[in-house]
């Protein structure tokens, strides 16, 4: 088998045998949920609002929130058509290598192992964070003093409660999953009454004026109003605030424990976003009514921001409040974390210890320890702004990947046997990209939309560095013209896409209005991509060399995968 044929092999499922898994199948719809729940509403809210508002977005911070989110919908509708088609631990990892090939796949999962022990640690940094506040910072004020770091790149000093608590968890997590989606669930129970406290509070005590300051009562923190550090600066905090949302594709990654899950994933995901927008919507408008931006606490914003309107007695319980869903947030994203690494090494594209399953917990026993090792690494050396944008670049380009594959699938034969190809001589024509002679898909049409969607995805790129990179260029006529011609092509390449045959294949669920979503998913995504710092995309090059190091001195050796069962409309799984 040549390079190329080994870079592009699918993994091949079958549609019998959907039962076989390594893996308890315990989780229902509301544990699914409750995992969904609590490991996305965690850091985002807590922290990440007031760190956004202060130095991205103020008040408009409830514009960015809604622009991640409206992203994460596009990516969660991608994801639950997937969930639907492949029911098995992997997430956004499976579903690339069946559908795009191993290279893909692997591209995928090894940004996926980064994002999840990134989102471990910061969240547990986050978590460390708010507990110094109930201390008034004598934690942080001793560490510093008796164990500083003054290393460039480097936390001020080595966090300890963080690693702590993320090894205690990962003890947890070895017992069984079980028992990890029980206290997930009540933990989340928790943040949600905390969270509706602070909002509701929050709206008494606000102060309208808040979100209409004068540059002159900003103390040099933008130019005051709703908007203060304007529309590009108000999408910068969007791209963070990415990372508030990316917590609901540990729901796909527990697909091979969950009863019914082509049902149950798609309609945990949709819940999912919804509660977690409205709570993120509700509190961080609260936060920016009761206190004015500049001067909110970028790591414990809602204790302080109730301290400043004279509710000093409600600091305390919301911080408690905040750490118990720090701690559903540390749960969420370290129980997704060795199901990634869990499924790779099964696959062989890293070692096959990680493989390994416990007897007594059915568990992926090594990849948890492994995991949360490393995990606990990072916390303790890395502060917690150095890990936030490594975490989104990952995820985002998952995202992508996930509906680029939503496209394949739709437009892919449902057979790879065509017993009567179709020959057309004027198959290629401006007429026949419009009006297909078809109303089945065929090896024909589906190279023609895999061929349109790279150039799609390239016009994407270009555009969004122009707006990104080349915004004062917009002002000039060329600027404009180019833009407006890159706007045409990608509008030219979504009818063609539009116009040609689908898959009558049904599932119990299809993202809706193919290929609008899709499309939308994958521009927003790569937009936002675009928008992280410049050191993030430099520190992601270094984790990708690293990554095809392994792959191709491990990964591209092993055997061809074997096929996995498929569960596409199977009603076995019913609770």
């Amino acid at each position: 088998m040549n390079l190329i044929n080994k870079l592009t092999r699918k993994k091949h499922i079958s549609e019998t045998d959907a039962e076989n898994s390594d893996l308890t199948r315990c989780l229902s719809l509301w544990n699914l949920v409750s995992v969904g729940v609590g490991s996305t509403l965690g850091a985002g809210v807590y922290v990440l609002a007031g760190a956004v508002a202060k130095n991205d977005a103020g008040p408009s911070i409830i514009l960015s929130f809604c622009v991640a989110a409206f992203a994460s919908l596009l990516a969660g509708l991608c994801y639950a058509e997937f969930g639907a088609r492949v029911p098995k631990a992997g997430s956004a990892y499976i579903y690339s290598y069946v559908t795009v090939g191993q290279f893909c796949g692997f591209i995928i999962g090894w940004n996926l192992i980064l994002e999840y022990i990134i989102g471990v640690s910061s969240v547990a940094r986050a978590w460390s964070a708010n507990l110094d506040s109930l201390t008034g910072g004598v934690i942080a004020n001793v560490s510093r003093t008796a164990m500083p770091m003054n290393v460039a790149g480097f936390a001020s000093y080595p966090d300890f409660l963080s690693v702590a608590l993320i090894l205690v968890i990962t003890v947890l997590l070895s017992i069984g999953m079980k028992v990890s989606s029980l206290l997930i669930t009540v933990l989340t129970l928790v943040n949600v009454v905390v969270l509706c406290f602070c909002a509701i509070a929050g709206f008494i005590k606000a102060n309208p004026h808040n979100w209409n300051l004068k540059p002159s009562e900003v103390q040099g923190h933008g130019n005051g109003g709703f908007m203060p550090f304007g529309f590009s600066k108000m999408m910068e905090g969007a791209a963070s605030c990415f990372y508030a949302f990316v917590g609901f594709d540990t729901i796909a990654c527990v697909g091979e424990e969950a009863k019914n899950p082509s049902k149950n994933i798609p309609r945990s995901i949709v819940i999912t976003l919804a509660t977690c927008l409205v709570a993120y919507v509700s509190v961080s408008s609260a936060l920016t009514l009761m206190q004015p931006y500049y001067l909110l606490d970028e790591n414990a914003p809602l204790p302080n921001a109730f301290v400043y309107v004279h509710m000093g007695w409600a600091s305390k319980p919301i911080a408690v409040g905040s750490m118990c869903a720090l701690i559903a947030s540390v749960l969420g994203a370290a129980v997704g974390m060795p199901r990634i690494v869990f499924a790779m090494a099964r696959d062989g594209l890293i070692f096959s210890i990680f493989s390994q399953v416990s007897s007594k917990s059915h568990t992926p026993i090594v990849a948890t320890i492994v995991s949360g090792i490393l995990s606990a690494l990072m916390a303790l050396v890395f502060d917690l702004e150095d890990l936030v944008n490594m975490m989104s670049i990952g995820t985002l380009m998952a995202y992508t990947l996930v509906a680029c594959s939503v496209l394949l699938l739709r437009f892919r034969p449902d057979s790879e046997d065509e017993p009567n190809p179709i020959v057309d001589q004027d198959q290629y024509s401006i007429r026949r990209l419009l009006f297909p002679n078809t109303n089945m898909p065929t090896s024909t049409t589906s190279s023609l939309v895999n061929f349109v969607i790279l150039f799609s995805v390239a016009c994407m790129i270009l555009l969004g560095v122009l707006l990104v990179w080349g915004e004062g260029n917009l002002e000039k006529w060329w600027g404009i013209f180019l833009a407006v011609v890159l706007l045409i092509l990608l509008i030219f390449c979504l009818v063609v896409i539009w116009r040609q045959p689908k898959s009558s294949k049904q599932l119990s669920f299809q993202t809706p209005l193919v290929p609008i979503v899709p499309v939308f998913s994958m521009a927003f995504n790569i937009y936002l991509m675009l928008k992280l710092p410049t050191m993030t995309w430099v520190r992601f090059a270094v984790w990708m060399v690293v990554g095809f190091i392994m792959y191709f001195g491990y990964g591209i050796r092993q055997k061809e995968a074997e096929e996995e069962p498929l569960l596409a409309n199977d009603e076995s799984f019913e609770e």
